[in-house]
């Protein structure tokens, strides 16, 4: 006990556990439980895939809008033939493809890039 007539004594403070941070969030949980912030974190993920998707459809249709306007700007090109088929037809017939390929695959590397960023920040 104290003594009354004394000097008080200094507090002690007792830890029964060390706390390391605030409270954990488990965001993983919080996704398949599909609570308010599971919702908010998949809607994100959603928005981001829907505005690369956007993105890379704009790019591509700009390419294509730009063959015709390239042949009415230079007449000369409709003449022009390789191997005996003429320009205009062999750049949609052939060269659209490997750029449609490569739209699709740019796309499918910028969305799992996005996944795998989205389930970085759910095992957090």
């Amino acid at each position: 006990m104290t003594d009354p007539g004394g000097p008080p004594r200094a507090r002690e403070r007792v830890v029964l556990a060390t706390r390391r941070g605030a409270r954990v969030v488990r965001t993983r949980v919080e996704v398949q439980e599909q609570t308010e912030v599971g919702e908010v974190m998949v809607r994100a993920l959603v928005r981001a895939q829907l505005g690369l998707a956007v993105r890379i459809a704009v790019l591509v249709a700009a390419v294509l809008g730009l063959i015709p306007l390239l042949v009415m700007v230079l007449p000369a090109l409709t003449t022009a033939s390789v191997f005996g088929v003429r320009l205009p037809w062999l750049v949609l017939g052939a060269a659209v493809y490997p750029m449609l390929y490569g739209a699709g695959w740019l796309y499918r590397r910028l969305a799992e890039h996005t996944e795998q960023e989205f389930v970085d920040l759910a095992d957090d």
